[in-house]
């Protein structure tokens, strides 16, 4: 009689030891390949950070995730990710922080330096364009990135044996600079993520996968530039619709995160031109956008301008009084925006396209989607008011009351401004003394491109308070809003200074970048002010303001040259004493800077850790999986009873896992014909299989076990063959095999059809029958 294709199980003792055999490609070039591809992939970070020092550390990261996952998935597979995210945290703990127990081990302070600087690291993102500063925060930042990318690769390359399904941690690498603006990401950054995936493939046996391999990666790039343009990120905020871009910044664009991209501008390298204007007779500012809203704690927020005229032709004037009328001719040296700045208040732009609305209310011309023009030619009206017939300026206000919304504004910041304009009878008066408090003499406020850290609050209560110190942002920012506490309609408006004087015009760069406020006043329409005390006498001061201040004896506070952004460095331990690496603003008696908030970087850190587990949780039936291949192939190694049971089940479980189950009716004849005709068995493969068959039989039923070192070989003979002659992801990712057969039955309602049964109990312990344990319902012959 022929002995059924599953045995009783009794109790055998399991081998120790990890996967058996000689360092081969999964021990040596896997691992390799896959930090490779990791690299290779994360090739698009350097449009997005600065410099080279973050190659550096990308490099160290990824050697120290692939070091540990060699040495542990020769262990134990399982021990691989886990050890791997420890060694990623005492890099972490020894490269960036000075507190760390015996260096490397993070005790509470090294938490507490690492939680600051990812807190740092949040700052710069928010207020950053691409390519940020290769600060210490941000290279934090690439180190738990790729460190974590490559745990997640090398678990399904080398660990799971699933090159293939690695393509998809890999599309990470594109999210972040696909968000941006697709013109940062450079070509060869696609080529060089296709090669690292294609290397993955590059396994002997798995050479047939390759096609599907590449089709994969195609696809995963595809997916990350569409994912991308409906994204945000670094100095993103939204788009108008699903196929513009919301980027803006350091290519000179402003986007619709107007002051994400001056920032961008301001701190470029190399300046870069953008505007030559000629035929403007004075000074002034050029307009691209206005902002209405005031979010507390976020900040001025650009929405969708409202419903305009098609923007050629005669334009509806939003000023009144007298004016100057000039028109110029802009030529566009490579600015592509929503927005198409304009000088004043313009009665005419000539443009080519005819895609261009304005929004006479807002003062804005805009399109639907970011467009470049050759050049533009404008007519306008420069309203020239004097300080007098502003201070007579009377009537209702006509204007969206929105220009007066607070809602949500600190109480202290309503009180300083009604203390700045204490005894100021008209609308303009107390907009002269709140930007005299600003700029006017002994003012205690100084520009820098780098802001003073705040006390953990509410930021514009830090700024008019203890900081004290900033650039455009923060001065037309917390103008505006003090304008609006005292009764003045307001709003701020983003653009540029009117740049350089030349023989052919003026020249208009990233370096004039801008912010300031516009004042509403009845009869007159919106008025410019200037808060900023800006270093180049590029401050434009219109002939209102200066006239106020001849009347009142008094000049501008002596402008000060922007300060240079510090080089960042990690914060103190917490609790320390000593001060932050930025110089601190002048404090009043008594005061000390207050530390950098660091509550951003809990959600991040909570977000991480969800996602860790979430890619363990994946892995795990593939880690499982391999376990049970390691206990069997050493029991069958091993000999003797139990090696035959052993060698035999892992067959039946590989040949379920690459979707053909044998029903537990069948018998170990039975079994092995459908096994070699379902998965085109030939040549060695099949006649191992019968040489497994025979040997199972002899030791079942002939007190016959096996001799060491002869079924292994067998079993990787027919399991090579069956993985070859049908190539799954999911044999290796959620092999079958891993459900036990009693959930499997209870699930489906059935006992074990023909095809749609799930095989055997595989996770029950590995055990074999002698003679004297044979059953009572004998197997048939």
């Amino acid at each position: 009689m022929s002995a059924p294709a599953t045995a009783p199980p009794t109790a055998a003792t399991p081998a120790s030891g990890g996967p058996p055999g000689p360092l081969g490609w999964t021990a040596l070039l896997a691992p390799l390949a896959s930090g490779l591809a990791v690299l290779l992939a994360g090739s698009a970070t350097g449009a997005v950070v600065q410099g080279a020092a973050w190659v550096w550390h990308a490099l160290v990261a990824v050697a120290v995730v692939v070091v540990t996952g060699a040495v542990l998935v020769r262990v134990r597979p399982w021990l691989a990710a886990p050890g791997q995210l420890v060694a990623l945290a005492l890099l972490a703990t020894g490269w960036f922080t000075g507190s760390g127990v015996a260096v490397v081990l993070p005790g509470p302070d090294a938490l507490a330096e690492l939680g600051a600087l990812l807190g740092g690291a949040g700052q710069q993102i928010d207020t950053g364009v691409p390519p940020v500063a290769a600060t210490p925060e941000i290279l934090l930042l690439v180190t738990l990135g790729f460190g974590t990318l490559a745990i997640a690769v090398f678990g399904l390359a080398v660990t799971v044996a699933a090159p293939a399904a690695a393509g998809v941690p890999l599309l990470v690498v594109f999210a972040v600079p696909t968000a941006l603006q697709s013109d940062l990401l450079p070509w060869w950054s696609l080529v060089a993520a296709g090669a690292g995936f294609v290397l993955l493939l590059l396994r002997p046996e798995r050479l047939r996968q390759a096609p599907g391999g590449i089709a994969v990666v195609a696809v995963a790039v595809v997916g990350a530039l569409l994912v991308g343009t409906a994204a945000t990120a670094v100095g993103t905020a939204g788009r108008f619709d699903a196929t513009g871009g919301a980027g803006g910044g350091a290519d000179g664009s402003i986007g619709l995160n107007p002051f994400t991209s001056l920032r961008g501008q301001l701190t470029r390298s190399e300046p870069r031109e953008l505007f030559r204007v000629q035929g403007l007779q004075r000074a002034s500012y050029l307009r691209a956008l206005t902002l209405q809203t005031y979010v507390p704690q976020e900040g001025w927020t650009a929405e969708r301008p409202a419903p305009g005229v098609p923007l050629s032709g005669q334009l509806p004037p939003s000023t009144s009084g007298p004016a100057a009328e000039q028109t110029v001719q802009v030529d566009n040296l490579g600015f592509r925006d929503y927005w198409l700045p304009v000088f004043g208040d313009p009665t005419a732009v000539e443009v080519a396209s005819d895609s261009w609305a304005y929004d006479a209310a807002g003062g804005i011309a805009y399109s639907e989607r970011p467009r470049e023009e050759d050049g533009w030619s404008q007519a306008m009206r420069l309203p020239e008011p004097s300080a007098e017939q502003l201070r007579g300026a009377g009537g209702p206000v006509t204007v969206d009351r929105s220009y007066l919304d607070t809602t949500g504004v600190d109480p202290r910041v309503a009180q300083i401004a009604q203390d700045v304009t204490a005894g100021e009878a008209t609308p303009f008066d107390r907009a002269m003394a709140i930007e005299n408090h600003f700029t006017g003499p002994g003012s205690p406020f100084t520009y820098s491109l780098s802001t003073a850290p705040g006390g953990g609050g509410d930021a514009l209560v830090d700024f008019l308070t203890r900081g004290r110190t900033g650039y455009c942002e923060q001065y037309a920012s917390a103008m505006a809003v003090m304008l609006r506490a005292v009764d003045v309609p307001a709003r701020v408006a983003v653009g540029f200074t009117a740049g350089d004087d030349g023989p052919d015009g003026r020249t208009i760069t990233t370096e004039d970048a801008h912010a300031w406020v516009e004042a509403w006043f009845p009869g007159y329409g919106w008025m410019t002010f200037d808060p900023t005390p800006l270093a180049d006498g590029r401050t434009i001061d219109p002939g209102y303001v200066q006239q106020a201040r001849e009347q009142d004896g008094g000049t501008p506070a002596q402008e000060q040259p922007p300060a240079p952004e510090p080089t960042a460095a990690p914060p103190p331990p917490a609790g320390g004493d000593e001060a932050t690496p930025e110089p601190p603003p002048p404090a009043e008696d008594g005061q000390e800077p207050g530390p950098v908030a660091g509550t951003w970087w809990l959600p991040v850190l909570v977000g991480a850790l969800a996602l860790a587990g979430l890619v363990l949780l994946a892995l795990f039936p593939g880690f499982w999986r391999r376990r049970q291949y390691a206990r069997r192939a050493g029991i069958a190694r091993a000999g003797g009873p139990g090696a035959a049971t052993a060698a035999w089940d892992e067959v039946l479980a590989a040949s379920r896992d690459h979707g053909v189950p044998v029903p537990p009716g069948d018998t170990v004849r039975a079994a092995a014909d459908r096994i070699t005709e379902r998965h085109g068995l030939t040549d060695r493969a099949a006649e191992a299989l019968q040489q497994l068959v025979r040997s199972v039989e002899a030791s079942w039923y002939g007190a016959m076990p096996p001799e060491p070192d002869v079924l292994d070989g067998l079993v990787d003979e027919v399991r090579t063959a069956i993985a070859t002659g049908a190539p799954s992801l999911r044999a290796r990712i959620l092999p079958a095999s891993v459900v036990p057969e009693s959930v499997r039955r209870t699930r489906n309602g059935d006992m074990g059809d023909d095809d749609g049964g799930t095989g055997v109990d595989d996770t029950s312990p590995v055990a074999g029958t002698s003679p004297g344990d044979e059953p009572a319902d004998a197997p048939r012959r």
